[in-house]
């Protein structure tokens, strides 16, 4: 079955973001370790990128990283020790903390990052992603708008 977005607009017009599928959304691109963001949380983004093979060892002076794994297993590897993440399991990756995420077959996973986070971190190399690239939300025919009445306090 096919999700498609919902749309939710309140009586005081202010717009809800609905579902999106993410396993639509990751069959929009094939690029591996190239996060595609496809929504925004307060000063967050929330990204869906796939993963294979072992990326670069790096760290976020300023930013803790989510890592939820949507398919696949993930590794993370951190200095003296190993964390394997199965699907519906995520790491919350202090900021500071030095890691390399390695996947041995292809993984998708949902990160959860500030949006100043550089995929990279402090480590500059051909796998550090300049642009940040947007999968839009786009309402189709078989998309659903709600119009949600005020809840009133009481």
């Amino acid at each position: 079955m096919r999700i498609f977005p919902i749309q939710i607009i309140t009586e005081e017009g202010r717009v809800i973001k609905g579902l999106c599928s993410s396993r639509d959304k990751l069959g929009l691109f094939q690029e591996y370790w190239s996060p595609r963001i496809v929504g925004e949380l307060n000063d967050s983004y929330v990204k869906l990128v796939k993963l294979k093979g072992e990326f670069v060892w790096h760290q976020h002076e300023n930013e803790d990283e989510l890592f939820l794994v949507v398919k696949g297993r993930l590794l993370i590897k951190l200095r003296g020790r190993d964390l394997w993440i199965g699907e519906g399991e995520f790491v919350i990756v202090p900021r500071g903390v030095e890691h390399c995420p390695v996947a041995e077959d292809e993984v998708h996973v949902l990160l959860l990052e500030p949006k100043s986070t550089v995929n990279t971190g402090d480590v500059l190399s051909e796998w550090t992603v300049a642009s940040r690239e947007r999968l839009r939300h786009r309402l189709t025919e078989a998309s659903e708008v709600h119009f949600v009445p005020a809840i009133s306090g009481g």
